[in-house]
This record gives C-alpha cells, sequence and structure tokens, in this order.
C-alpha cells in the first residue's frame, strides 16, 4: 500500500462520516488505513442519536500498538470528543510520532446539530493538537468558536484565515461551504504568507454526510504519499466533489457520499 495513514476519531453507525468514511477514503485514493477509535455514535442520515466515548487510555493504547508496529506517514484526527481524550492523543503523539505529519479536522458538531465535541475542550484542542498540525481544516462555525468571532462573508475569509494560522498551525484550509451563493470557496492559509482559493460551483445535494471528514482524510492521504500541500487539497477536493456527484441517495436525511467512485486520476 501507498502512504500509510493512522485516523483518530469516531466511529458513524451509519458509515457516512468519521472512521468508516476515513477508512473508505484512504483506501479509494490506494493509501492504507489504520485506526484509534475514540468514540462510538449510534447516528444515521437523521442525527446522532447516542455517543459513547472510549477511555483516553485504550485510544492512547491504539495508538501506540499501531505506530509501534506498522507506523504511519500521516496522522489525521477527526471527533475527539472531551478534554482528557485530546489530551491523551497529544502525548501518544509525542511518545510514538513527534515528526509525522498532522492533519486536524476540528469536528465540533454533526451535520444534523449533535455537538460531538465537549463545550470546554476547543481550547485544549488548540493547545494540544492545533499549534502542532501540518494543516487545520475548519468549516466557518468551527472556525468562528476557534476565534471567538462570526466570519460572516468571503470578505472575511482571508483575515480569518490568517488569524486561524496564527494560532500555531502550519497551514489552515478554512473551508466556505457554509457561506451563501453558487460559488464555494475553501482558502489555504499557509506560514509563508501564501493564500490559495480554491473555488467550484456548489452542488445542491442532500448528500452531504462526512464531507469534512472525507476531505481530511483524502489530504492526510496525499501528504502520506509524498504530495506537496497544495496538490494534496486540490486531489481532495476534487475526489469529494466526485463522491457528492455520484452519491447513491441512500437515507431519508443529510445522505453518505460514494467514497469508492476509484478513478486513475485520483491516483498518484
Amino acid at each position: 500500500m501507498n502512504g500509510r495513514v493512522l485516523i483518530i476519531a469516531g466511529s458513524d453507525s451509519g458509515g457516512g462520516a468519521g472512521i468508516q468514511a476515513d477508512i473508505k477514503t484512504v483506501s479509494a485514493l490506494g493509501g492504507y488505513a489504520a485506526t484509534a477509535v475514540t468514540a462510538l455514535t449510534a447516528q444515521n442520515t437523521q442525527g446522532v442519536f447516542a455517543v459513547h466515548e472510549v477511555p483516553p487510555d485504550f485510544v492512547a493504547r491504539q495508538m501506540e500498538l499501531v505506530l509501534s508496529d506498522i507506523g504511519a506517514d500521516c496522522l489525521k484526527t477527526g471527533m475527539l470528543a472531551t478534554v482528557p481524550i485530546i489530551e491523551a492523543v497529544a502525548d501518544a503523539i509525542d511518545r510514538f510520532a513527534p515528526n509525522v505529519p498532522l492533519v486536524v479536522d476540528p469536528v465540533m458538531v454533526a451535520k444534523g446539530g449533535a455537538a460531538l465535541l465537549a463545550n470546554n475542550a476547543a481550547l485544549a484542542l488548540v493547545d494540544k493538537l492545533v499549534r502542532r498540525a501540518t494543516l487545520v481544516t475548519p468549516n466557518i462555525p468551527e472556525a468562528e468558536v476557534l476565534l471567538g468571532r462570526a466570519i460572516p462573508d468571503r470578505a472575511a475569509m482571508d483575515d480569518a484565515a490568517r488569524d486561524l494560522l496564527a494560532l500555531g498551525a502550519k497551514a489552515v484550509l478554512l473551508k466556505g461551504g457554509h457561506m451563501e451563493g453558487d460559488e464555494l470557496v475553501d482558502l489555504l492559509a499557509q506560514a509563508d504568507g501564501t493564500l490559495t482559493a480554491f473555488t467550484g460551483a456548489r452542488i445542491h445535494s442532500r448528500s452531504t454526510h462526512g464531507t469534512g471528514c472525507t476531505l481530511a482524510s483524502a489530504i492526510a492521504c496525499g501528504l502520506a504519499q509524498g504530495l506537496d500541500l497544495v496538490p494534496a487539497v486540490a486531489r481532495a477536493r476534487a475526489y469529494v466533489r466526485k463522491a457528492i456527484e455520484t452519491a447513491p441517495g441512500l437515507g431519508s436525511g443529510h445522505g453518505p457520499l460514494n467514497h469508492l467512485h476509484t478513478v486513475a486520476e485520483f491516483q498518484p
């Protein structure tokens, strides 16, 4: 397999987001996915109905055993749920993978509105993981929590991306899907001061469950395979777009993507 990605995130019983989406994404792009599960969720396309958190020491144990044997070329975090889990993940990274690239998807709220991060955990997420990240991938609501202010329109995204970068990560991908309008803009800010805008026409679809998890894992896979950041983001966005366009239309709520639309152009 080409590119080992250790995914540290929650499980989605509906298969559309979380660990399940992450594994499908990395596999479809030719990488190898390993996992450390942080929480079990009981959910479907209509929402999250229950969450069972994994003990922090067991999360760390999963990471230790994978990293000491299989290893990883990139780490990706998703749903971390609580401060103790965040702290356990950060400590395990320090001990077993201090120099491995890290993609942090600051998962806070599910597509249906359920909270996936404790109210007191955002500061810990910044202090323990965002500061050491190769890339952080917040959507607009997540970025507003991290910055403590509103990001009302496209014009505000440039300053927001730069201010997010000041939190310590090497790069920030501020995702603009929550903005109004038919043109969707994702803004990549890098530590060297460059801002790269990725634009595309909005796809009007209810099959958008797990888009954030999928995008972050696709980028992590690209980095694990040796792609530079901009090509990794571009490939990941194209992959997600195709996954939405060819979604199977399952469920009566926010449906899953088609993660397994493997085509030759996505192979490195």
